[in-house]
């Protein structure tokens, strides 16, 4: 019982975990400081200079990841969806999963050519791909593999 009662918490805290780092992520997106746009002195696409919703605050977090207005927003509410299904462990369970699937198509859309702006919404190409990727491993281990492991269930029982 103990084990069970110990798994629920993981799967907890990395729900905890990636909402955090997510909303995190979002709000640095919008803070001017910390974007930038390579090859000039500008911080981001401003509103008024930008010819689409596309390129409304693009710029580069830390100049690795690139983001815009929308997915800066994205971010904050996966960030704040993540942080209250911390409450209970069958809504962080379900977060982990729903954000693993999720996530990793993101990570597959974001090696193709046409889907590297999410089909001219918000980018998902460089640097985010892993970021896609590797958060939607580590939320696919905790919601699936270790509830299997603690409760002693196959994979494909517990999905």
């Amino acid at each position: 019982m103990e084990n069970i009662e110990a798994g629920k918490m993981v799967e907890r805290y990395c729900a905890l975990t990636i909402g955090l780092l997510f909303l995190i992520l979002g709000l640095i997106g919008f803070t001017p400081a910390l974007v930038s746009l390579p090859g000039t002195n500008e911080s981001f696409v401003s509103l008024d200079a930008s010819p689409n919703s596309y390129a409304a605050g693009f710029g580069y977090i830390f100049g690795l990841f690139p983001t815009n207005f929308l997915h800066n927003l994205v971010h904050c509410a996966v960030g704040l969806l993540g942080i209250t299904s911390y409450l209970s462990a069958s809504s962080a369970r379900l977060f982990n999963r729903v954000f693993a699937v999720a996530y990793a198509a993101l990570a597959i859309v974001g090696l193709l050519p046409f889907g590297q702006t999410f089909f001219g919404s918000m980018p998902l190409f460089g640097n985010n791909v892993w970021l896609n990727a590797l958060s939607a491993i580590a939320a696919g281990y905790y919601g699936v593999v270790i509830p299997s492991k603690v409760t002693g269930v196959s994979v494909s029982q517990n999905i």
